[in-house]
């Protein structure tokens, strides 16, 4: 008599962070025989895994809680909105369990309380690389857990803990899985990427036979070894990052670098617990491009922090101006629950912050509209995202998925995702390319 196989479904959201825990969970849920439903309907349980960093997050996290609820009525919370238990039990009492982030072992005792496991393990196969949520040609790789800053206006030390790097040889060993199984983009990530070993005082691990530190440095050479696209995420600016600026120059790593500076006046800075040197910043980004002129540079900043006055705010016009940054987000300053900034006077107005947001994308609009107007004519290797009939939908070094810019191809006969082809560039727009095959 053939048993029921138990299915599972899973709601990820948040960051890329957030993203690799589910297909941690993913993995193990599919290591010990469970199915994984893609529809509410077809689950025995939901496991909804949030973000609770900002206001919004939090209601959205909230939200497809409670449809989850509605749709199928068994679900376990996980996630960075888990840590905080009573906000979750306060909307939704009815659901199974509440854990907090990087919790696989947490979510899977819920799991086996609530739907006990399968016992067949000839037929939990599971890739070596593990079960993934991206496009197979590209993947997270998370090095770290946890931050050891305390920024004001963030809460992640308190939802993910402080620094926790992963051994080196894991990490190398997970890289190289994911590029056997035909992963062309290692996206390199963690809360503070550039501080990978601090906790362990970059102890030597061990790699191929050999030796290699617990450092970015060493850690961004090993990877270059693989001979796929290695892109570095959430670096904060610690001296030592500028030692992975020639690695670029050398084409073993992306010539990307993406680095959070938050802002440009050295008050709101000072408020924020950030670096507030940006005469020194100014000038290791020349240095950067000295070293490596291709380098594409993205960073994020907060307008409306509280007690940003239009002197400060037009500071960090004039470190755009200057800087040239190719890639830019921008935040409106949103009051988190438990930050420390919450204490600071000065409040800054919703439509005052707003319209900044707004006046800052402009400018960096007219920047990036030039930036890229320079690049027709040019010849460049981008990586394929998707094909259809009218053609392909690619990315070039400068370009991180989902949230810079696309490379649009005129024909896309005979290419899949996952290939890297020749194009030139024939136009441009503010944020994106077109391109024709070589």
């Amino acid at each position: 008599m053939n048993k029921q196989v138990p299915k599972i479904g899973l709601v990820s959201l948040g960051c890329p962070k957030a993203l690799v825990d589910s297909e941690q969970i993913l993995t193990r849920l599919r290591a010990e025989g469970y199915i994984i439903s893609p529809s509410y309907e077809g689950a025995d349980l939901v496991v909804v895994n949030t973000c609770g960093f900002i206001d919004a997050a939090v209601a959205e996290s909230l939200d497809a809680i409670g449809e989850a609820l509605k749709e199928n009525g068994k679900v376990i919370v996980t996630g960075c909105l888990g840590a905080k238990s009573d906000v979750v039990l306060a909307a939704h009492p009815q659901v199974l369990a509440v854990t907090g982030p990087h919790a696989a072992a947490e979510v899977m005792a819920a799991v086996h309380q609530y739907l006990p496991q399968p016992h067949d393990p000839f037929e939990s196969l599971v890739p070596p690389q593990g079960v993934k949520l991206t496009p197979k040609h590209y993947a997270y790789l998370k090095i770290s857990e946890g931050c050891n800053h305390r920024c004001t206006f963030c809460i992640i030390p308190s939802l993910r803990g402080d620094l926790v790097s992963r051994p080196v040889g894991e990490v190398m060993q997970e890289a190289e899985n994911l590029v056997k199984a035909g992963v062309k983009e290692l996206l390199v990530i963690s809360q503070d990427t550039s501080a990978y070993g601090v906790d362990v005082k970059y102890r030597s691990g061990f790699w191929g036979g050999k030796p290699i530190r617990t450092r970015m440095t060493e850690l961004a050479r090993a990877l270059g070894d693989l001979g796929v696209w290695v892109r570095m995420h959430y670096v904060y600016p610690y001296p030592h990052v500028d030692e992975v600026i020639p690695l670029m120059a050398e084409g073993r790593i992306l010539p990307y670098l993406d680095v959070p500076f938050q802002h440009a006046s050295p008050r709101i800075l000072k408020a924020m617990k950030r670096p507030g040197d940006i005469e020194g910043t100014l000038a290791r980004v020349r240095a950067w491009r000295e070293v490596c002129p291709e380098i594409t540079i993205r960073s994020t900043f907060i307008a409306g922090f509280p007690g940003e006055t239009e002197a400060d705010f037009e500071l960090l016009l004039d470190f755009l101006r200057e800087a040239e940054l190719d890639r830019v987000g921008c935040f409106a300053y949103s009051p988190v629950e438990g930050a420390a900034a919450n204490a600071l006077s000065g409040a800054v107005p919703e439509e005052v912050k707003e319209e900044r947001v707004a006046r800052l994308m402009a400018l960096q609009e007219e920047i990036s509209t030039e930036k890229l107007a320079r690049m027709v004519g040019q010849t460049l290797t981008v990586l394929v995202d998707e094909v259809d009939e009218d053609g392909a939908i690619a990315r070039s070094a400068a370009d991180a998925p989902e949230i810079d810019g696309l490379v649009y191809l005129d024909e896309g006969e005979g290419l899949k995702p996952g290939d890297f082809v020749e194009v030139e560039i024939h136009d441009a727009d503010a944020h994106d390319l077109w391109a024709s095959r070589q």
